[in-house]
């Protein structure tokens, strides 16, 4: 038996139906039912009724002639509920086993169910995946959810498609990761399997092939990066999937487990993608034009907000590996002014003018 819980507060609903007595009819409460709701309904009442006329079908679910139609053909056509109309009796019933005398087969609509609202979010939630997917990777492994989705919804092909072009997930700047790598990383990570990699690390120009246990995967400024300990250097690493040049999961081999808690305090500790723990702060003073947009922005979880009687905005933020950092504080240009470290003002003063030195 399978549980189902109802968008109704308060409504607990069996999809196995085991004791279907009248009294379990009356606990369904509230205001109108949703389409889905109003299938269970029916197959309740059926169940626990033996049949039900048209007419107590309409006062129960309290709805026009036409829409009770039109349920009654889908949990037919659609759900393959064994639904007929008995003329000696003028009830709807289930029909019983081969025109026989046999009992009626068994029925059940699927034990989980959503409303029309939730059918809606779902579909906006694949338009986001989409939109993260690198190579349709999770996008063909939750086509057939989607169309699940679809038919629940009883939308047409072109509705569907109508639907899905009212959301759209931009992805600027997006560097891909072949969808061999992606499968193959996330595999190795729910089965908690090492994995045989050549990396090309971008800031040496080079090559190297490592041993990893993979931790964890992070979706990051249009992204993807892996969280592992590196059997290489004996400690925890992030690596960047588009770098990846080959990949091979070793099914024999066990991956090493490290606390979470242990990753997150390795590794989330610096500022951005760059791991590290936090050994620096910075002090950073934004313009009344920056702040307004800066004052509802969150550059790391840690920092520090204080409003300025000009406008502007202070900001303090810890910071391990100052290249990200300096290159959002770049972003804003004149808007923005590196009190400390000293060290960070420099270097981002010397971007500046290297950068002026192309437009003389």
């Amino acid at each position: 038996m399978s549980l189902w819980i109802s968008p109704t507060p308060g409504d607990v609903r069996c999809g196995g139906y085991a004791s279907g007595s009248r009294h379990e009819l009356q606990t369904w409460h509230g205001g109108p039912l949703d389409r889905t709701e109003r299938f269970y309904r029916i197959e309740l009442l059926i169940k626990s009724r033996g049949g039900v006329s048209f007419e107590d079908l309409l006062t129960e679910l309290e709805v026009s002639p036409a829409t009770l139609k039109r349920d009654l053909q889908y949990l037919r056509e659609r759900m393959d509920a064994p639904i007929v109309y008995d003329r000696f009796d003028n009830r709807y019933r289930f029909e019983a086993g081969g025109g026989t005398s046999a009992p009626a087969p068994a029925h059940q609509l699927p034990g989980v169910w959503f409303s029309e609202a939730e059918i809606h979010a779902l579909l906006t939630m694949h338009q986001l995946i989409e939109g993260l997917d690198a190579g349709g990777v999770l996008g063909r492994h939750l086509q057939p959810l989607l169309d699940k989705l679809h038919g629940m919804l009883g939308a047409s092909e072109g509705e569907a498609r109508e639907l899905m072009r009212r959301v759209r997930i931009a992805s600027p700047a997006r560097r891909p990761v072949p969808s061999r790598w992606f499968e193959r990383v996330g595999s190795a990570l729910l089965k908690r399997q090492r994995l045989d990699m050549r990396y090309f690390t971008r800031g040496k120009g080079s090559e190297s092939q490592r041993v990893v246990s993979p931790q964890r995967l992070i979706h990051y400024r249009n992204t993807w990066y892996l969280d592992a300990w590196c059997h290489r250097s004996e400690g925890l690493r992030r690596f960047a999937l588009d770098a990846v040049r080959e990949l091979h999961v070793l099914e024999d081999q066990r991956a090493r487990d490290v606390a979470m808690k242990t990753v997150e305090a390795e590794l989330d500790g610096g500022y951005g993608i760059f791991s590290g723990k936090a050994t620096q702060t910075a002090t950073l003073r934004f313009d009344a034009e920056a702040a307004q947009w800066v004052a509802h922005e969150e550059w790391h979880p840690e920092q520090q907000l204080k409003p300025l009687p000009d406008g502007g905005l202070e900001m303090r933020l810890p910071y391990a590996d100052a290249t990200e950092l300096a290159m959002d504080i770049l972003r804003h240009g004149p808007h923005v002014r590196v009190l400390a470290p000293a060290a960070l003002a420099r270097q981002v003063a010397e971007q500046l003018c290297a950068a002026a030195q192309h437009y003389p």
